[in-house]
C-alpha cells in the first residue's frame, strides 16, 4: 500500500483530533477556575450548563425516559461527580500536565476494577497495561526523589481516575439498553446536582461570579455538550481502535498546552507519562470490543 493510502485520515477522524486538542487544554482552563472557586462549585456549574446545553437539543427524546434510564443516569452521574471533583481538587496543588497523565490511568484501571468488583479476571494485554501504567505513575508523581511517595494533589486524582474507571464499567453495563440522548442529560444533571450537595460536607460557599470564572464554567460546559455530541457522531465511522489512539493524545495535548503556559515536567515525569500512555493503548487493544458503545456515552 503507498504512503497515500497509509496516512489518510478521514474527515471524522480530523474533527476527533481536533477535539482531543481542545480536551488537553480544558486541564489548563479548570486550573484556572479553582483559583476563581472552590472544586465542587465549579464541576456543578460547568456540568449544570452541559446538561442544559445536551437538553435544549434533546428535548423530543426526554419525553419517553424510562424509570431504567433514570437509575442508569443517576448512578453514571455520581460517578462523574465524583471523578471529576476529585480531579478539579487535585488540580489545586498539582500541574494541570500531571493531572492530565495521571487521570488517563482510568483506561488500564476498568480491567482491575472489573477483575476486584465483578471478578472477571483481565487478559494478558491488560495485565501488560496496568504494569506499564503504575510505573509510569511512580515516575510521573513522585514529588522530589522519592519515587514512591505520592503526594496530596497525586492520591486525590489518582482516586478521581477509580471514579472515572467505575463510570466506564456502569457505562458498559447499560449500553445497549438505554437511550443515549436520554442518559446523557439525566447523567450531567446528576453530577452537577451531586456536585452543588457535597458543597455543604466540604464547607465550600458560593464564590462571586466574576466574569472569568463564568466565561470558563459555561465555556467548559457547552463545551463538554460539543464533545459529546461530535463523538457519537464520528464514532459511527471511526472504529473503536483509531478513536482510542486519537484520545491517548488527550493527556499528550495537555502537557504541550502546559508547557507553554510555563509548567515544566522533569525528564523522569516526562518518561512516566509516556509508560502511562503506553498503558493506555496497550490496555485498549485488548478492550475494545467491550468499550465500543461505552465511548458514546462518556462526557469529557
Amino acid at each position: 500500500m503507498s504512503s497515500r493510502y497509509a496516512f489518510s485520515i478521514k474527515p471524522q477522524e480530523a474533527l476527533l483530533i481536533l477535539i482531543t486538542m481542545f480536551w488537553g487544554g480544558t486541564f489548563l482552563a479548570v486550573q484556572y477556575a479553582v483559583t476563581l472557586s472552590d472544586p465542587f462549585f465549579f464541576v456543578g456549574l460547568r456540568f449544570a450548563t452541559a446538561a442544559l446545553a445536551v437538553a435544549l437539543i434533546s428535548l423530543k427524546s426526554l419525553r419517553g425516559l424510562t424509570l431504567k434510564e433514570l437509575k442508569a443516569g443517576v448512578a453514571i452521574g455520581v460517578a462523574i461527580a465524583m471523578g471529576y471533583s476529585l480531579q478539579t481538587w487535585g488540580l489545586q496543588t498539582i500541574s494541570s500536565s500531571k493531572s492530565a497523565f495521571i487521570t488517563a490511568m482510568y483506561v488500564p484501571l476498568v480491567p482491575l476494577l472489573q477483575w476486584l468488583c465483578l471478578g472477571r479476571a483481565p487478559g494478558l494485554m491488560s495485565c501488560i497495561g496496568i504494569v506499564l501504567a503504575f510505573i509510569g505513575l511512580i515516575f510521573l508523581a513522585g514529588p522530589g526523589d522519592n519515587l514512591l511517595a505520592l503526594g496530596p494533589g497525586e492520591i486525590i486524582t489518582l482516586i478521581g481516575a477509580v471514579a472515572i474507571a467505575a463510570e466506564i464499567i456502569l457505562i458498559s453495563a447499560w449500553a445497549g439498553k438505554v437511550d443515549v440522548k436520554r442518559v446523557t442529560v439525566v447523567q450531567l444533571a446528576t453530577a452537577s446536582l451531586v456536585a452543588f450537595i457535597a458543597m455543604v460536607p466540604a464547607g465550600e460557599s458560593v464564590p462571586s461570579m466574576s466574569p472569568g470564572l463564568i466565561i470558563v464554567a459555561l465555556g467548559l460546559g457547552i463545551f463538554s455538550a460539543i464533545i459529546q455530541v461530535t463523538m457519537n457522531w464520528a464514532q459511527k465511522s471511526v472504529s473503536p481502535t483509531r478513536a482510542t489512539v486519537i484520545y491517548t493524545g488527550e493527556p499528550v495535548w495537555a502537557g504541550i498546552f502546559g508547557r507553554i503556559a510555563g509548567e515544566r515536567l522533569p525528564l523522569l515525569a516526562l518518561l512516566g507519562g509516556a509508560f502511562i500512555v503506553a498503558g493506555v493503548l496497550v490496555s485498549e487493544l485488548k478492550l475494545k470490543k467491550k468499550r465500543k458503545r461505552a465511548g458514546e456515552l462518556t462526557p469529557e
